[in-house]
């Protein structure tokens, strides 16, 4: 799996599994441009990078715009970027549906739009990070949950109509990873505790590490995994195995 002489237009690049799938990237040889609402993060660590809110239409195209400026092609898109939220249908509010939907589903089509056209001309592939939460419902997490099964059925679609270009398209779908998604969100109160307890609903007995999502995108990208499309890849430790508890 080396992506010498190849481009990697990554989202959610600042922080846990975008930013993994941008160093092992480029570790394997690729040209990386990184996109990411917070700058600074970004400067530290990358030398082709944009701040960029991925749900504007506008500053996506401008991102893109840049890259292809740079770098002269796009051949993978790692669309990582995305948010969580929790509540139900009684108790989530419009407002909250519509951000989660906007982060994790609106941003995608956005990127993948103005990325679609320089993956065809290299035959390049798509990742999108989803989460085992698409394929098995969670109490108190509804537009989540609704928000990756999107992302899922997204990804299919998109696979089909761009087969026929030879441009690939999956996704990955991870169980509990350590970043930092939880605790922005402040979705847990007592985030070691939280991962303390989340080893009891993997059955291989922990959560998952950032590096090992992006060792599966990179997979995915790579020659290797060139007869392989449309697919809807867990990597969860076994968590979409259990029951929810």
């Amino acid at each position: 799996m080396r992506f010498r002489e190849k481009v990697a237009f990554v989202t959610g690049a600042s922080s846990g599994i975008g930013r993994a799938c941008a160093l092992l990237f480029s570790d394997k040889g690729a040209s990386v441009f990184a996109v990411a609402r917070r700058a600074e993060r970004l400067e530290e660590t990358f030398e082709h990078h944009a701040a960029a809110d991925v749900r504007s239409d506008e500053q996506v195209r401008a991102a893109v715009d840049s890259c292809v400026e740079r770098l002269g092609r796009i051949d993978y898109l790692i669309n990582a970027a995305g948010v969580i939220g929790k509540g139900g249908v009684l108790d989530t509010p419009p407002e909250e549906w519509e951000r989660l939907f906007a982060s994790n589903v609106d941003s995608i089509y956005c990127v993948t739009r103005h990325v679609a056209p320089y993956l065809i001309e290299s035959g390049g592939a798509i990742v999108n990070v989803s989460s085992v939460t698409s394929i098995r419902p969670y109490g108190n997490l509804l537009a989540y949950c609704a928000s990756k099964a999107a992302v899922d059925m997204f990804t299919q679609c998109v696979a089909l109509e761009l087969a026929p270009h030879g441009v690939r398209v999956n996704a990955v779908n991870p169980g509990v990873v350590v970043t930092e998604l939880h605790t922005v969100a402040d979705m847990v109160p007592d985030y070691d505790a939280f991962l303390e307890h989340s080893k009891t609903t993997h059955p291989l007995g922990r959560v998952g590490r950032p590096e090992e999502i992006a060792a599966l995108c990179a997979f995915l990208c790579s020659d290797d995994a060139g007869w392989i499309t449309g697919g809807i890849h867990t990597i969860d430790g076994g968590r979409a195995l259990l029951s929810a508890r």
